[in-house]
């Protein structure tokens, strides 16, 4: 059984402004919404603490009734109509995380037009019609709070907003995404190749069946185009960023790290330059005695470089139903303290620039400066110095050449770690070795990072 909405929200009416119980209403009840439901009941008192005031779950919205009325009781009104939860007068707050860009959209900018704030764990919603949600909220005067959709368990978000809000914020590098963090994991420690790792993956449940948003790098992407526009003020340049996923690496090239000392992460960075902001995520070295370096599994992890605080480094859960749920019910909490102070007290949805018209530029890939790895196959060992002197030639700086270990059945692979580079002109160089006769294949290119102070 389940109650009628109308019916059983009317008698909050009744309940004192001054101390009124934040009225929630939220759009799914899957994963994520059945893990703030669970954590919501469990930790209501230390949560109606830390708020200063209750917060309940007074209306869900769900394909499939009979299944959410299994999960809430006959506490929570329910219904079929995500409008109904968006645009319901005894609605304070509305939580989206039913998930999707389109529907969601449209439920997100209803409960804003009428005077809603929400809490969301859709990093894809926000990715692509962030500055126009995030332009109605600010009109409307409510709060869009979205810790949970960026690193899960890790308070990230509320950092770069509170924590570092003293400071010049340099740049900003993530593991954020436990999918790809986990088949790298496992390329590495059990010299599995990339779709070996990757079934392993989905019978463990952190992959899905199409996979495609976590191992394109499209999903930490999403994560680093929000945690880029709080970190520099900038709007939401998702269409603008560098992104490559990891189904193109291969096993050689992990150990190859491995035996230069590094190892491989997909990593999103963010980056302030003096012409722009480096928007980016791709497969990438970094040195193995860094703390990056050892986060493994289906764990995330943020690191910051501000101008006060120096580096800081953020590590939790990236997944999970109750890890996603501590997240939404922080934003809750944020927007119990919050509600009915003026407008301008709210915590900002972006950075305080992020609607300037002079906003940052996003720096296109041949203007991104690094380090990089590259290793070339070759048809003689005695051709290590041919390589070097190519790069020279080229302008590359070399730090370091070697040969990779002898693997059977294949040609010597000549491993070069080169200096800091404009990626333009590693292209170009790249293309004048693939032409060299000593070259026996294509040539493999990835970033090096240092993620140093």
């Amino acid at each position: 059984m389940y109650r009628d909405p109308v019916e059983s929200l009317e008698p909050l009416h009744h309940r004192q402004a001054a101390i009124r119980t934040l009225r929630v209403g939220m759009i799914g009840i899957g994963t994520v919404g059945s893990g703030t439901f669970r954590v919501l009941a469990r930790n209501r008192a230390d949560i109606a603490a830390r708020a200063g005031r209750s917060i309940e779950l007074v209306m869900v919205a769900a394909r499939n009734l009979e299944r959410a009325a299994g999960i809430v009781g006959d506490s929570v009104a329910l219904t079929a109509d995500p409008m109904q939860v968006a645009t319901h007068p005894d609605v304070d707050v509305v939580v989206e995380v039913a998930g999707g860009t389109g529907p969601a959209r449209d439920w997100v900018l209803a409960a804003i037009a009428h005077g809603k704030h929400v809490v969301t764990a859709n990093k894809a919603l926000l990715a692509v019609h962030g500055t126009e949600i995030f332009a109605a909220a600010r009109e409307k005067g409510v709060i869009v709070a979205y810790e949970g959709a960026v690193a899960v368990s890790i308070p990230i978000i509320k950092a770069l907003r509170e924590g570092l809000a003293a400071n010049r914020i340099e740049w900003v590098a993530g593991i954020i995404n436990g999918t790809t963090n986990f088949i790298l994991s496992k390329m590495r420690d059990e010299g599995l190749d990339f779709a070996a790792a990757l079934a392993q993956a989905q019978a463990l449940g952190y992959a899905e069946a199409d996979p495609s948003f976590d191992i394109e790098g499209i999903d930490a992407a999403h994560k680093l185009t929000l945690l880029a526009a709080n970190a520099f003020g900038m709007p939401l340049r998702f269409a603008d960023a560098q992104v490559e996923g990891i189904t193109a690496l291969q096993g050689m090239d992990v150990a190859c790290a491995e035996q230069l000392g590094y190892r491989i992460k997909l990593l999103g960075v963010a980056r302030r330059q003096a012409a722009g902001v480096e928007l980016r995520v791709q497969p990438v070295l970094v040195p193995a005695a860094h703390l990056m370096a050892q986060v493994n599994g289906s764990m995330n992890a943020v690191m910051v470089k501000s101008d006060a605080a120096g580096l800081t480094m953020y590590y939790g859960a990236g997944a999970g139903s109750e890890q996603t749920a501590s997240a939404v019910i922080a934003d809750l909490v944020d927007v119990a303290r919050l509600d009915g102070v003026h407008a301008a007290q709210h915590v900002p949805h972006l950075g305080v620039h992020a609607h300037a018209t002079n906003a940052l530029a996003v720096l296109p890939r041949a203007a991104v400066h690094t380090s990089h790895y590259l290793r070339v196959p070759v048809h003689a060992v005695n051709q290590i110095q041919a390589i070097a002197a190519s790069l020279a030639e080229q302008k590359v700086p070399v730090r370091q050449v070697a040969l990779a270990a002898e693997r059977p059945g294949m040609s010597p692979q000549v491993l070069v770690l080169t200096g800091q580079v404009e990626q333009g002109t590693l292209d170009l160089a790249v293309h004048a070795l693939q032409a060299r006769s000593e070259v026996a294949a294509p040539v493999t290119t990835l970033r090096v990072e240092s993620l140093e102070g």
